[in-house]
């Protein structure tokens, strides 16, 4: 974590934030840190606020935290403040190393990122690959992602539309089962607000008993549903011809597709 001692943000929205909100919870100092946002406010303090990119700079790290559609716009500004020594990381969907690379000529290695927005609370997926980073390096930007989930490196570049899919979106899906579960105890006659708690208190416990135990998500499915159990009779709804998992599946695939999308655009710009 020590090589990163001087880090810029590009654009600090809801993704960006959350990975600043967990490294300053992680411990690195707020000093660290540069952000570049024309439209944000309320920064933690120490954390330098610019409304530009400044003219000139080097910086050990820098995070592009824009919107993948933005990057033409800053990447003219940003590409002279970046030199061999800098580590340009990339949360940006669907945009590949080569479209970086072509954008950023000059940089030293590129790193792109998959968390989402539980980084704010040390609790993300991580998934990362790297262009030009040897092991040393590769074991820094692990360090530098630790506060903020799990790193999980990837086997390759092409995996990044799937695992978008599960761990980028994969958060708003659990969101939707969490709303359509407090709406079917509010059918069933409990009060709206006591039913939202009541589902927000049972998925967390069941996360977090998922993570802490020996046996699998689906092993534990079968330890809840008892045999001719009241769990058993809804469970037999849900994997009736597979509907639970197809329509997951096909949220995912649509995911991944539009990722793909987006990456082609990427390299026609």
């Amino acid at each position: 974590m020590d090589r990163f001692q001087n880090i810029l943000l590009v654009g600090c929205g809801n993704m960006a934030g959350a990975m600043l909100t967990g490294w300053l919870a992680g411990g690195i100092p707020a000093s660290r840190f540069t952000v570049v946002d024309p439209n944000r406010d309320g920064l933690p303090e120490g954390v330098t606020l610019l409304r530009e990119l400044p003219a000139e700079g080097r910086f050990d790290a820098v995070l592009l935290g824009v919107k993948p559609q933005g990057l033409d716009d800053v990447a003219p500004l940003l590409a002279p403040l970046l030199g061999r020594e800098t580590v340009l990381f990339s949360i940006l969907a669907g945009v590949e190393f080569d479209s970086l690379a072509a954008r950023f000529p000059a940089v030293g290695a590129l790193v792109r990122i998959m968390p989402n927005l539980a980084a704010a609370i040390g609790k993300s997926p991580i998934a990362l690959d790297a262009r030009g980073l040897d092991e040393i390096g590769r074991a820094a930007v692990t360090a530098l992602m630790a506060p903020l989930g799990t790193p999980e490196w990837l086997a390759g570049e092409h995996l990044f539309d799937a695992v978008t899919a599960l761990a980028g979106c994969g958060p708003a899906f659990v969101y939707r089962f969490i709303d359509s579960l407090a709406a079917g105890g509010t059918a069933l006659g409990l009060d709206e607000g006591q039913s939202q708690r009541l589902a927000l208190a049972m998925v967390e416990g069941a996360a977090l008993l998922a993570g802490a135990s020996e046996f699998s998500p689906g092993e534990l499915a079968d330890k809840v549903a008892s045999p001719g159990g009241s769990t058993r009779a809804g469970m037999n709804m849900l994997d009736a011809g597979g509907a639970l998992a197809e329509v997951v599946a096909e949220a995912m695939t649509a995911s991944r597709d539009r990722n793909a999308e987006m990456a082609a655009a990427a390299r026609k710009a």
